[in-house]
This record gives structure tokens, C-alpha cells and sequence, in this order.
């Protein structure tokens, strides 16, 4: 412990239990006398959630309700566990368990596993990655880095949310789950089949660490008892992200008693995808009727005009579209007005972003204090070389730098190589485009998440890369361009210092910065295209919420019409923006047109599919791709389908690539029940698309018409 923290807890282990509440808040006061009974703690951004719940802890110990050694908090990350522990020691609080809720687990189920089931709890795993090889080996699934992170984070996903391999395919499409790597049942083949590696290797990972606790737990009462008897009071942290095997487990550890205050915000609930399961939140007080429930409202990071953007994007939520969450009021001096700009082109704007920045640090704002968000990795490089050609330092949170990424280092040696074979004399684009087609690049991009439709992005920024070059160097070829990009990339690659964080919206959580730039905020990004329920809409706005809240004095959201310089202008401000009153770009510089006027949220001339068998709206990702709900009757024609299976696989071989990537089984399922006879008909079911139909369509219709 440093002298000046020690200097600290001496001075504060001075104090009574009363004056320890002198620096609190009225609301974050009431939170720290709540000693008693279940307490709900509903905490916006930067109400000083942590400074409440540790001044509980140790308002508690301090009175002599609490016994410290009984003390159980949790939270998700070691970084939060950690700095509850600190702030304990600072408030002279020592001997309370701050932990995470693997790590709490592991603890139990290493030391009671041998009680309960002879000899020690089996290893964990470090990584998923080589039995997820074996098992997809196993299912003659083909797979890479990428399509194993996919697969981890499915097996993650089922795992803690209680699914097991045998329900996967059924449930994961109720839960909106959609790769463009697998479908739904090639996920649940390779999970059952990496439980039975797992299971003869004699190896558990972390998940079943959770399992693993939860067992004990519900098998054995001895072992739930003693358990019981050493916690007597439970904290959760960050509560919105419990996940159902993690509420599981916090509800053996009660065991029926209310002794339990949980902490969280609905609003920054953004890893739905993940398991996370903000239900526990919103319907604590239903399940615990006697809990206490308290608000946090006080911002003491943003300024009021940003906390009016945040209050008024999640207003236009409902109260319907997310129960619980509060509304903030900023407890700072008034600030400088958020900024909203439109630029041409995604160039244009970073360079304007990047100039603003230079402004910043000139006027003596530190860089550590700037930040860039953006919604994906791949937006990141016009950012990255924008700043780098000013020699602005930035660091990249949570992801590879853009010329790191493995898909940019094979398309980089492919360029090379073409250059060194000799220029083709083509035009500078279209043998970028059919250089990078032999790296996976297509010009339609892959429906769903994952690996797949992340490395598509890039390798998409590649080509407009090619496409901006060739725009301001007409003559270049693909020497020239490739010179280029070994330019950026040695200048990008630079050692850095102290700089500009450059990270996603999902990264930032959790941070704060003097000053954020909210960048690349149009439509069809934020929200991302393969958020098509209300759900996962919903979500993307919560997502755009905390980027909001991570700005203490100045923020500038900013969006670009067109994707390269020259490009149609066809891209406007995120819906997202509607209650702010930025509706149309460049408000009063031209007349919004009638559909501009109308808020995006509305989408009233986009119908919803319905079902050809029983006509009722299609909602489900699986349902729409095969044209009917998953429960009606199939009216597929097995011969037709055979016939399709086969050609598809034919197809594959042909063209070297994974058979999911000419049709899925779900559109081989939908064609062989539609049986369409023109392409009219084919384009009509959803996966097929126009781009398909012109390579596939003649013979898919040839079959289907035979």
C-alpha cells in the first residue's frame, strides 16, 4: 500500500460510522444505511455507484452489523473487483470478500469438490480453442481463428444462459442468435460434440467452473449450509450483466434469505449477446417484494447539457422499452454544447475529427482525456491514419490495429504479390476487389455477427482504401497502391506514448473521458444492419447511451453521407438522434423531404413478412428466412431439396469455399418449398438476393423446374 493510501485509511479509520457518511449524497446515503433486507440499487452513469455501495460495506462493519469475514461482493471483472477492494482499505474496511463470480465459485468448488465427489475438481481449460478444433473435426467442420472465437463465444453464450447442445438449435434462433459462419444446427453439432472432448480429456472450462459450484450447491445441503453460514451478506455488482447460471448461483448462496443488495443500470444493459440478462434488474422488487429500491440520479461526470442528450435518447425508448431506468440530473456547472456534424465521406470526416483533435491538444487538453467511439473494429483505420498522418499518438482499446488483423496481413501479401507479378493494367479497383475475393472479400456482406461478417468489414475498408487512392491518384496502379498501404501501415505502427484511446461503443463501457468523439453514427452502422428485432434495436440505442455518458465536458457525434469521396450520398444521421432534433444533415441548409420528417423509429413503409402457410407476421430471423413460422407445417419437397444439397456441395468443391456461403440449409429449405419458377419468384425468399440469383440462378431454377 502506497504512503498516500495509507495516509488515507488512517485518517478515515479515525472516524465514527456517521461522519464516514458526511461525503454522500442523499440518495447514495440512504444506499449506505440500507444495512437490512434485500436493496435494489437502480445507479445511472456516473452517480458514484461504487462510492455507495463501499461506504455500505463499510458502514456496516463500522456499526458492528456486519461481520466482515461475512461479507460476500461480486462484480464481473477483476479491474472492478479490484478497485473495491481499494476503496475498502481506504474507508479502513479490511477482510470483506470482493470478488468475481468465477472467482468466487472456483473458490468454493475447489475446496468442496473432494467432500462431495472424491479426488480434486478436474483442470480448467486456458482456451476453448483446441478441443473446439477436435470437436469440429469430429463433425467435419471446417474452421479457422475466426470461426472459433464464433463457435467459443455460442458454447459461452448456451452455457451460461442454460441451454444445453441437445435445445441449441431450437432456442438460439428464439434468442435472435445468428452467425454467418454456421447455422444453427452445425452450432449445436460441434457443442455436444466439444462436451464429449471435454468429458474425455477429464477437463472443465470456465463455465463449468459456475456448474461446477452450482451442483454442489443444489446436491449437496451440507455443502449449502456451510456456505450459508460463512455469507451472511451478498453485494452484486453491475447487476444488469447476471447472466441466468449466475443468478442461479446467487440464489443458492441466499438460499431464501434477503440479505442481498444488488447494484446496476438498466440503461447500460449491452451484452444481451453475451447471456447477460437485464430481467434480474428490472423484476428484482417483483421477485423480493420487501426490497428497498433506490435511485441514484446525481451525474457528477457529464455536464447538463450532455446528460440532457443521454436523458432524452433513452426517452424516446418509452417507459415500456426499458423499465427501471432513471433519469439523470447533472450535478456540474453548465458546458459546452454537444455538436452533431455530417461530413461527405467517411475520409472527410475522420481528417475533420482528427484536426479537431490537434485543436484540443493545442489548446493544452491532454490526449489521455480524448477519446474516438465508434460501433466496429473496421471503422477504426480512417481514424488511425488520420491521426497518425498529423503524429497525434492514439491507442486502440480492445481490438488489433487496422493493419494488424490477420485478414489485412493475408490481403496485404496477395497485393504484394500481384505487384511483384506485374501490374495487370486493369483498372486499380476491380483488381483490388478481384485480388481480395481470393481472401473471402464478396461485394454483399454476410448476414449475421461474428468473425465472418467482422472480417468482411475490413476487408470491405480495404477496397474503398483502393477506391479513395485511385480517386486522387487516377494513373496508380497496384504498385503504387501497394506502397501506400506499406506507407500507412510503417506510420500507424509507430511506438506510442501517451494518446487518443480509439475503441468501440462495447469497449468504452465502464470509462470515462474530458472529451468524446461519437464518430461513424449513421444509419445502418448505429444501428448495426443485423439488428432487425425491437430487442436488439433497443439494445443498439442503450449502446449509443453509454457512449454518450463516457463524456464529462464536450461531446461531438459526427456521421458521413457516403462511404468513399464521391460516393452517392445516401446515408444519413442514426435514428437515434430523432429526439435530439437532428433528423435531417445539416439542419436549415436544405428542406427535409416528407420520409425525413418522419422519425426513422416509425418505418411504416417497410412491411413484415408473413407467414405463406398461416399468415401471421414473421418477427423470428429463422421464420423469415423460411417464409413461414418455424411450427407450420413444412410443405418442402424432399427430392427437390436432395437434389439442391447436392448441387450445393457440388458447388463448393468447385469454388473452394464453405457450402453456407453459396445458400444456407434454412434457403435450400425455403427454396425447395417455394419451388419458384422465375427469378422473380427466387428473389422473393429471403438469403437468395440479387447477387446470388444472377451467379446461381439459372441453375437453382433448372433444378427446381426439371
Amino acid at each position: 500500500m502506497s504512503q498516500s493510501v495509507s495516509n488515507i485509511t488512517q485518517a478515515v479509520a479515525g472516524k465514527s460510522a456517521d461522519e464516514l457518511l458526511e461525503a454522500l449524497d442523499p440518495e447514495q446515503r440512504a444506499v449506505a444505511t440500507a444495512l437490512h433486507g434485500s436493496v435494489v440499487v437502480m445507479a445511472g452513469a456516473g452517480t458514484g455507484k461504487t462510492r455507495a455501495i463501499t461506504h455500505r460495506i463499510a458502514y456496516g462493519v463500522r456499526t458492528g452489523t456486519y461481520d466482515p469475514a461475512r461479507v460476500l461482493a461480486v462484480t464481473f471483472t477483476q479491474r472492478a473487483a479490484g478497485e473495491m477492494r481499494g476503496r475498502l482499505a481506504q474507508l479502513g474496511t479490511n477482510g470483506v470478500q470482493a470478488r468475481t463470480f468465477h472467482s468466487a465459485a472456483l473458490r468454493q468448488a475447489r475446496y468442496f469438490w473432494p467432500k462431495v465427489y472424491g479426488g480434486e475438481l478436474p483442470p480448467i481449460i486456458d482456451r476453448k480453442f483446441p478441443l473446439l478444433t477436435e470437436a469440429a473435426s469430429r463433425c467435419r467442420v471446417r474452421v479457422d481463428t475466426p470461426a472459433l472465437r464464433d463457435l467459443a463465444g455460442e458454447v459461452e453464450w448456451a452455457k451460461v444462459s442454460n441451454v444445453r447442445p441437445d435445445d441449441y438449435a431450437k432456442l438460439a434462433p428464439q434468442s435472435a442468435r445468428a452467425l454467418a459462419a454456421f447455422d444453427p444446427a452445425t452450432i449445436a453439432r460441434v457443442f455436444a460434440a466439444y462436451e464429449d472432448v471435454k468429458l474425455e480429456r477429464g477437463r472443465i472450462d470456465l463455465e463449468d467452473v459456475l456448474l461446477c459450484a452450482v451442483a454442489i450447491l443444489a446436491e449437496d445441503e451440507r455443502v449449502a449450509a456451510e456456505i450459508r453460514r460463512q455469507y451472511r451478506t451478498f453485494v452484486v455488482d453491475e447487476y444488469q450483466d447476471v447472466s441466468p447460471l449466475q443468478q442461479s448461483l446467487l440464489d443458492l448462496w441466499l438460499g431464501g434469505r434477503e440479505d442481498v443488495c444488488v447494484v446496476g443500470d438498466p440503461a447500460q444493459t449491452i451484452y444481451s449477446w453475451a447471456g447477460a440478462d437485464p430481467a434480474n434488474l428490472v423484476h428484482f422488487a417483483q421477485r423480493h417484494p420487501k426490497a428497498q429500491v433506490i435511485k441514484l440520479v446525481r451525474d457528477y461526470r457529464s455536464t447538463p447539457q450532455i446528460v440532457e442528450v443521454a436523458n432524452k435518447v433513452l426517452d424516446a425508448a418509452g417507459p415500456s422499452g426499458l423499465p427501471g431506468r432513471v433519469t439523470l440530473r447533472s450535478q456540474r456547472d453548465p458546458g459546452l454544447t454537444p455538436t452533431y456534424r455530417e461530413y461527405p465521406d467517411e475520409v472527410a470526416e475522420a481528417d475533420a475529427v482528427a484536426r479537431a483533435v490537434s485543436r484540443l491538444q493545442d489548446a493544452g487538453t491532454a490526449l489521455r482525456d480524448i477519446a474516438i467511439l465508434f460501433r466496429t473494429n473496421a471503422q477504426s483505420e480512417n481514424f488511425e491514419q488520420a491521426l497518425a498522418e498529423r503524429k497525434i499518438p492514439a491507442m486502440l482499446k480492445g481490438a488489433e490495429r487496422f493493419f494488424e488483423r490477420a485478414e489485412i496481413r493475408q490481403a496485404a501479401v496477395l497485393l504484394r504479390g500481384q505487384a511483384k507479378a506485374g501490374d495487370s493494367g486493369g483498372d486499380l479497383v476491380d483488381t483490388v476487389r478481384a485480388i481480395l475475393g481470393g481472401a473471402g472479400w464478396k461485394p454483399e456482406p454476410p448476414s449475421g455477427a461474428g468473425a465472418v461478417r467482422d472480417r468482411w468489414e475490413s476487408l470491405a475498408a480495404l477496397v474503398t482504401m483502393a477506391s479513395d487512392y485511385k480517386a486522387t491518384h487516377p494513373e496508380a496502379g497496384i504498385v503504387e497502391l501497394v506502397a501506400e498501404l506499406d506507407r500507412r501501415a510503417s506510420i500507424q505502427h509507430a511506438p506510442l506514448a501517451e494518446g487518443v484511446t480509439l475503441a468501440t461503443l462495447h469497449a468504452a463501457k465502464g470509462l470515462e473521458w474530458g472529451c468524446v468523439f461519437i464518430v461513424g453514427a449513421h444509419e445502418g452502422t448505429l444501428p448495426i444492419t443485423y439488428a432487425q428485432t425491437p430487442a436488439q434495436v433497443e439494445e443498439e440505442r442503450r449502446l449509443f447511451y453509454v457512449g454518450v455518458t463516457r463524456a464529462k465536458g464536450q461531446l461531438a457525434v459526427s456521421w458521413s453521407t457516403s462511404r468513399s469521396p464521391g460516393g452517392r450520398a445516401s446515408r444519413g444521421p442514426t435514428r437515434f438522434l430523432d429526439p435530439i432534433g437532428v433528423r435531417t444533415p445539416r439542419s436549415g441548409e436544405r428542406d427535409p423531404s416528407p420520409r425525413a420528417r418522419t422519425p426513422r423509429t416509425e418505418r411504416s413503409d417497410v412491411p413484415i413478412p408473413k407467414c405463406r402457410v398461416c399468415g401471421r407476421g414473421l418477427t423470428e430471423p429463422a421464420a423469415r428466412k423460411l417464409g413461414r413460422c418455424e411450427d407450420c407445417p413444412s410443405t418442402m419437397d424432399q427430392a427437390l431439396y436432395d437434389a439442391l444439397f447436392e448441387w450445393r456441395a457440388d458447388k463448393a468443391a468447385e469454388e473452394s469455399m464453405p457450402a453456407f456461403v453459396i445458400f444456407t440449409d434454412a434457403t435450400l429449405t425455403a427454396i425447395a418449398e417455394a419451388r419458384p419458377t422465375d427469378e422473380r419468384e427466387l428473389l422473393r425468399i429471403t438469403g437468395v438476393g440479387r447477387t446470388k440469383a444472377m451467379k446461381y440462378g439459372e441453375s437453382v431454377l433448372n433444378i427446381c423446374t426439371r
